[in-house]
């Protein structure tokens, strides 16, 4: 799936509402790491590396939220075909 800058910058804003709406902070740190989902005293949080490209962020967000259970949730098709190709893509 090919998609212009501009939009990524869109779905990462998109995906990250969805993780709050799931339980999960998002939180864009600065560091030598590439990100993803962890458990920070029971609490959800997906740590993204905030200097990491738009794709990096994209794709780290959908994997958290594959990991997450997003199949548990209702999304628009839309962005349940997003989030499934980003998965695909890694």
């Amino acid at each position: 799936m090919k998609i212009k800058e501009k939009e990524l910058e869109g779905y990462v804003e998109e995906l990250r509402k969805i993780a709050d709406e799931m339980g999960a902070k998002v939180r864009f740190e600065k560091g030598d790491f590439k990100g993803g989902y962890c458990l920070l005293k029971e609490s959800k949080v997906i740590v993204i590396n905030k200097n990491a490209t738009v794709q990096r962020k994209v794709t780290v967000l959908s994997t958290a939220l594959k990991e997450l259970g997003v199949d548990q949730v209702y999304l628009s098709p839309k962005q349940r075909e997003f989030i499934e190709s980003m998965f695909e893509e890694q």
